[in-house]
């Protein structure tokens, strides 16, 4: 996700009231599940416990009933899961709980089947729907905006231009965000309002597109060009705003089972509204947040890494990001794209968010130098050897030891990258998502059928007994939890095709990668992630085991329950 997502989803939820239930139930001071497959995430394989013990938030005892029932004090709450299945709580590999909201107040445009957004007459339609029934969002923001459309699922196979737009509008600002987070598209109105004429030029790490033999911009923004209309959405934004966003955005990753969300690339004042909110109890989940380490620096230096949570929020360390997203064709890769964007070059390969390597390397080290953890957004495989040897420069001065740095998305890692990215300790988060949501544009558009199938390289990186974790980069996608898993499992894309045979994992694998090392890639592997005595009780209830079930029906799996250390708070 780019900051410019940041600012207008900063903006989007200033008049958002959804609120999460603050009556989360719980259970009594010792309560004991049993009944239903309880699988610890412990070890290589699938491992089953009778019974779990838990008492005060958390776990006290794993094993048989009877010893439970005898471990327990007087009158334990027994819990019977009636052939249910008892997992950790998922932890959130990498997303951006505080804009995952964004789905439920702006207009949805997202493509089947998230959405109706399948054409451009679609869009247009469901936008007017929209600006019909949310004149308080317009009247705060000042425009009608529209999330989670995808040219790449229209049936124009197209952006919409700002010629579409004024259709919705000519007097309104309207602003498209594109389901990448990485590009938008603007009215007329927009355009002006944002300054932007034929004489602009393209901003650097950024481009804005242009009508076809002319300068004259197509009301398409891409990467840093869309900071412009976003900074008028800036001035909207209040606090109510922000802890708004963030309880919507509770709600949404409690209902997907996890109980362990991440702020992937956080302001200060996001920064801010969670410890306002963690001070005022109202954080239902544990939160660890990463600011943007160009953008927040001096906030860091300031405030620096908490290894432990307060109240629910933690600062985990820092975030940079290197380029852009492979669907959008944003994203900076070494060799072309398939299918250039409109107006490029055959030899167009996208382009980085930092085009000079020396700031790369002194920002990674400057983490380094701090013992600050570092996730780094590449999707490109050029973006990716710029970071790993940013990293390699940082490790050689500062040392390596347990730093756990962590590559976010490397949707397209060469072989050699992950040999090096081993040497170097570089966790892989993946995006498996992809596979499904954008595996057959990869294959057929941006990367063809050899790197498409290459993308996210779960199995090569397990190949190098190398862990990985999966995440779903909310609100690029809904946060959920069995997609992921299902994503990761079979890798079959919307026609069907399977989008890299031999990068398929088992679902065994998959869940470590949403639990166990999840916890471990962000530290907190004594606190959570596995069904162990000591660790927190973080729990997900699924109504069938995905590790007994044909693997293409996981995301018809049902999430029955969430529960944070013994409270429920989610519950089907």
């Amino acid at each position: 996700m780019k900051l410019t997502i940041f600012i207008f989803s900063l903006l989007l939820f200033a008049s958002c009231s959804e609120r999460v239930n603050k009556e989360a139930s719980s259970t009594s001071s010792d309560a004991i599940y049993f009944g239903g497959d309880i699988l610890t995430m412990e070890g290589d394989s699938a491992q089953y416990a009778e019974a779990v013990l838990i008492r005060d938030g958390k776990i006290l005892f794993v094993g048989p009933k009877e010893e439970a029932i005898n471990t327990a004090g007087e009158n334990p709450e027994l819990i019977d899961l009636k052939g249910q299945t008892l997992l950790p709580g998922f932890i959130d590999a990498h997303g951006h709980l505080w804009m995952s909201g964004i789905q439920a107040i702006a207009a949805n445009l997202l493509p089947a089947p998230d959405g109706k957004g399948n054409d451009i007459a679609s869009l247009i339609e469901i936008t007017n729907q929209w600006k019909a029934t949310n004149t308080d969002v317009i009247n705060k923001t000042g425009w009608i905006l529209g999330f989670g459309y995808d040219e790449a699922q229209l049936k124009e196979q197209r952006h919409p231009t700002a010629a579409d737009l004024d259709k919705i509008s000519k007097d309104t600002p309207v602003l498209f965000l594109h389901q990448s987070g990485h590009l938008a598209a603007v009215n007329t109105k927009g355009l002006e309002i944002s300054g932007i004429t034929a004489a602009t030029q393209d901003p650097k790490g950024g481009v804005i597109q242009r009508l076809k033999g002319s300068q004259q911009p197509s009301g398409v923004l891409e990467e840093t060009a869309l900071f412009a209309p976003a900074m008028d959405l800036l001035k909207k934004v209040d606090d109510k705003g922000n802890e708004a966003l963030i309880q919507a955005g509770q709600k949404s990753y409690a209902r997907y089972g996890f109980t362990t969300a991440q702020e992937g690339r956080a302001t200060s004042v996001v920064c801010d509204a969670y410890k306002r909110m963690s001070e005022a109890g109202t954080l239902l989940m544990d939160v660890y947040a990463y600011p943007d380490i160009q953008m927040g620096l001096d906030y860091m230096k300031t405030n620096g890494v908490q290894s432990d949570y307060k109240n629910h929020f933690r600062i985990a360390g820092v975030k940079l990001s290197l380029d852009g997203s492979p669907s959008g064709k944003t994203a900076y890769l070494t060799k072309p794209y398939k299918v250039p964007p409109p107006g490029m070059k055959k030899d167009y390969r996208g382009y980085p968010a930092i085009p000079d390597t020396a700031v790369i390397n002194n920002l990674v080290e400057e983490a380094f130098k701090n013992n600050w953890q570092i996730i780094t957004h590449c999707n490109g495989d050029a973006a990716a050897d710029a970071y790993i040897h940013a990293v390699r420069l940082a490790a050689d001065k500062h040392g390596n030891e347990n730093r756990r740095t962590v590559m976010i998305h490397a949707q397209t890692v060469r072989e050699d990258q992950l040999d090096s990215m081993k040497i170097l300790g570089i966790i892989p988060s993946f995006f498996s998502m992809h596979t499904y949501y954008w595996g057959d544009w990869h294959r057929d558009e941006t990367l063809g059928k050899e790197r498409a199938y290459r993308i996210s390289p779960t199995a090569s990186a397990r190949s190098r007994n190398m862990i990985f974790t999966e995440h779903h980069d909310a609100p690029v996608a809904f946060p959920d939890a069995l997609r992921v898993l299902h994503a990761t499992v079979n890798r079959v894309s919307r026609s069907g095709d399977i989008i890299g045979p031999d990068q398929r994992v088992s679902p065994y694998i998959a869940l470590k990668s949403i639990t166990a090392w999840a916890a471990y890639q962000g530290f907190e592997e004594n606190l959570k992630g596995t069904i162990t005595a000591g660790k927190l009780a973080d729990f997900v209830i699924l109504d069938k085991n995905p590790l007994k079930i044909d693997p293409l029906t996981i995301t018809d799996i049902s999430i029955n329950a969430t529960i944070k250390e013994g409270k429920t708070i989610y519950n089907k």
